[in-house]
């Protein structure tokens, strides 16, 4: 519950209030209030904040990693998402035995929005919900945000009329995007941001049952 709307509670029950000791144990609990510091990201109900701007904004939150033992090597992705009040709606991974990292990113990145999509679907959610999508990848974010729109403009060519690696699965993802209403942010790996650190532990899980 918001401070604000606290602090509205208690100000009515202060007037109200008929006991000079009511009166009391009302202002002193404002007191409390005002000196508690209020967190935009709160942990809501499965014990992971929701980044502040998501919340402001009312979106659905994504997360995505991948992960490679060996570049090629066996690797795996892994995704998950948040709804609007912070209920984990989705845990996802999968593994490939010979890939690269970049195309594990990209594989996380396109299950997470399959998902969510699949989710809106199940639950009969209409409309152009607003998704933020997180990753530690910046050949995903940047990819997909600076990236792509040339290589469209070229049919999906490089300025060097080369094809894009991965092209593939580029396209996956952007046919994904063009459906939904995403936006994608980068963010550091390995540097205790909760819901990175859980894809990157749910990846190298399924590497480790995988016997890799």
């Amino acid at each position: 519950m918001k401070k604000k709307t606290i602090n509205g509670a208690l100000s009515y029950l202060q007037k109200v209030a008929k006991s000079k000791e009511e009166k009391a144990a009302i202002e002193l609990l404002k007191k409390l209030t005002d000196s508690i510091e209020e967190s935009k990201g709160d942990s809501r109900s499965d014990g992971f904040p929701l980044p502040d701007e998501a919340i402001e904004e009312g979106a659905y939150t994504l997360y995505s990693d991948g992960a490679c033992r060996g570049n090629p090597g066996p690797g795996a992705w892994a995704s998950m998402g948040q709804d609007l009040e912070g209920k984990i709606i989705f845990e996802r991974s999968g593994v490939d035995t010979r890939t690269t990292n970049n195309q594990m990113e990209l594989d996380g990145a396109i299950n997470a929005l399959s998902a969510v999509k699949a989710h809106f679907e199940e639950e009969g959610i209409i409309g152009f919900q607003k998704i933020y999508l997180y990753s530690d990848s910046k050949y995903v974010v940047d990819g997909i945000q600076k990236w792509v729109p040339g290589w469209k403009l070229r049919g999906w060519k490089k300025a060097d009329k080369k094809t894009p690696e991965n092209v593939e699965r580029w396209m996956d993802l952007d046919n994904l995007v063009k459906d939904l209403n995403v936006k994608f942010f980068w963010v550091k790996g390995h540097s205790g941001h909760p819901q990175n650190e859980r894809c990157d532990l749910l990846a190298n899980q399924a590497l480790d049952q995988a016997g890799f």
